[in-house]
């Protein structure tokens, strides 16, 4: 099968999986998530990927009703299943299922695991990309990975309707992070990226990038920057699970980077390459 669904035990192709309208996902989007890739059967950073996703649902309150290690085999079990062996591999969980009422549930009502399986390559990463910028109004808990995802949603059209790629959110002068990844600029050959603080997630894609950075003795400077840096970059580069070390041309229309080609380059190659050497089929 191409695809494939998981809620709670059961397995479906996604066309066909249902899900109860009491799950409080339906009224409060009330759950946090995570996603990554998998090649070769084999999915790529699965334990960073966990221990987030065990850290948003710690910061919300929500139990997962199994270990890091139960989790983790469902997961891979379920990439076994499918034709493909390349896969985008998603997965969620919900507080539970229980009459509508803001409040919690009791503990008797145990959370919902659900996971998404579709066939899906990593975007290559030569390709560059145009970004715009948005004012981000979301909430102030921007490192817990939660479904309530309406601001990037419209956030998306925008950028669509635009044509282009991504958008960059800032609150006032400070550049947070995109609507579905993390950014960072290079500057002088310093790399630049805005805190792990509470207005943006900690992405795995950032993490590794940081770490290459580091490997090549590339200076790393953690500390927020401002539109007017963001724009005066050597290069700006956008990072998420399915697009490791992307950059941008443009940015609202006006040309932006395309001035550090050769370190764009090496972090690209090196970071492409720890994603086969991991993924290598078992």
């Amino acid at each position: 099968m191409e695809n494939l669904g998981y809620y709670n035990g059961k397995y479906g192709l996604l066309e066909e999986m249902t899900i109860p309208m009491n799950d409080r996902v339906c009224y409060f989007g009330d759950g946090v998530y995570d996603a990554t890739y998998s090649r070769n059967y084999v999915i790529f950073a699965l334990d960073e990927h966990i221990e987030r996703f065990f850290n948003s649902a710690g910061l919300l309150k929500i139990k997962i009703p199994y270990t890091k290690e139960q989790v983790k085999e469902i997961i891979k079990d379920m990439v076994k299943k499918v034709d493909s062996g390349e896969q985008f591999v998603y997965w969620q969980v919900t507080r539970g299922t229980a009459m509508r009422n803001h409040a919690f549930p009791g503990d008797e009502v145990p959370a919902n695991l659900w996971i998404m399986l579709k066939p899906l390559k990593i975007k290559d990463m030569s390709q560059k990309i145009k970004l715009i910028t948005l004012e981000d109004t979301r909430f102030l808990h921007c490192n817990i990975k939660t479904l309530n995802l309406l601001p990037s949603v419209m956030a998306a059209q925008k950028t669509e309707e635009a044509g282009c790629q991504e958008a960059v959110f800032h609150r006032g002068t400070r550049v947070t992070e995109c609507a579905h990844s993390n950014v960072s600029i290079l500057k002088d050959g310093i790399l630049k990226t805005a805190p792990a603080d509470n207005l943006i997630l900690p992405g795995i894609a950032r993490a590794h990038l940081i770490k290459m950075c580091k490997l090549f003795s590339i200076p790393v400077d953690e500390t927020a920057f401002t539109l007017k840096e963001l724009m005066e970059a050597d290069e700006v580069i956008v990072t998420s699970s399915g697009q490791f070390c992307i950059t941008a041309c443009e940015i609202d229309g006006k040309p932006v980077g395309g001035k550090a080609p050769e370190i764009v380059k090496k972090l690209q190659d090196a970071l492409l390459v720890e994603f086969l050497e991991e993924t290598k089929a078992e």
